[in-house]
């Protein structure tokens, strides 16, 4: 069996406080950054004798891995999961790019909705209000609904009421349209992937950084996540630096290149001084707009969470 390479990130946070290294590195100016970001590059690369590929949205975040891989290793793949929920600036863009395989999921959005159910508030809570929608186990009902011996497993008690809800809730999208086909071309091709995720993003990011470091060599599902601790101004910093084309989506105002239709933290951006997504989609893509709110059933949805600002 291949010999796994020490995992210097791994170890170093394992050392440190309380993340400490981690706080040292999204410190770091760009040029540090980056060239770590090579390393580790290299290391994944070396280690997997050049079975890679990049995951690659035609988000900002991606673009930037894609253009630093690349310059490493020109020859390198890059996937790009067609979901067909993509901005059509998005699409455009990521036509423009060379070497790119696209993935299809197995069935429309729209079906899977019907089959499934709706993602609201997150994806750990439409998990859970799925589970307590179709459970016949008592048991996992109560850890739904009051968390296990230790307190977790609970499904947060403002939103317990969406299992009550008169449509399905799933969480199911993102393993429909992302994960699986995903995973379907790994075990074709034997490559492993380059994602562009970074610790700021989620909790449930820095958590796995501090576990594992950029390169997760003994997960389940191996990735090398190379700009972990990076950030977003970071990103921009790079695009602008080494002039790297990205999406026109971005100079339309959106902070963000995901499903069109994604609802999942919408209520956070209710209430502010900005429009939410759906009233910029409104005025930037009226017809997709239109598409959520008739034929998808947005409007009546996000009303069950209190988000009736869609227009």
């Amino acid at each position: 069996m291949k010999q796994i390479p020490v995992n210097q990130d791994k170890v170093k946070c394992a050392s440190a406080s309380n993340g400490e290294l981690l706080k040292q590195r999204m410190a770091y100016p760009m040029k540090a950054k980056l060239a770590l970001t090579k390393d580790r590059i290299v290391e994944w690369y070396e280690y997997h004798e050049g079975m890679v590929y990049v995951a690659f949205s035609g988000g900002k975040d991606s673009t930037a891995l894609l253009h630093i891989v690349r310059s490493i290793y020109p020859e390198v793949p890059a996937v790009f999961c067609d979901t067909g929920l993509e901005f059509p600036e998005n699409r455009t863009f990521v036509k423009s790019i060379e070497n790119v395989t696209w993935l299809k999921p197995a069935m429309s959005f729209k079906a899977a909705l019907e089959k499934y159910g709706f993602p609201l508030v997150s994806k750990e809570v439409s998990q859970k209000v799925q589970e307590l929608q179709t459970t016949n186990s008592e048991k996992l009902r109560n850890i739904r609904l009051h968390g296990n011996e230790k307190g977790h497993g609970k499904c947060p008690t403002k939103w317990q009421y969406l299992a009550d809800a008169p449509f399905k809730i799933s969480s199911k999208c993102c393993d429909i349209y992302k994960k699986n086909p995903s995973k379907k071309y790994e075990k074709e091709t034997g490559r492993v992937r380059f994602v562009g995720t970074m610790t700021e993003e989620s909790s449930c990011r820095q958590t796995t950084y501090l576990k594992t470091g950029c390169n997760s060599y003994e997960q389940a599902n191996p990735r090398s996540a190379p700009m972990s601790f990076w950030t977003e101004g970071d990103v921009w910093e790079y695009i602008r630096e080494f002039n790297v084309p990205y999406s026109t989506i971005y100079d339309m105002g959106y902070k963000r290149t995901g499903c069109v239709f994604c609802p999942l933290g919408v209520q956070y951006e209710c209430g502010t001084d900005e429009p939410n997504r759906f009233q910029k989609l409104a005025k930037t893509h009226p017809k997709l707009h239109k598409y959520a709110m008739e034929d998808l059933g947005y409007r009546e949805k996000l009303a069950y969470i209190g988000v009736t600002d869609l227009d």
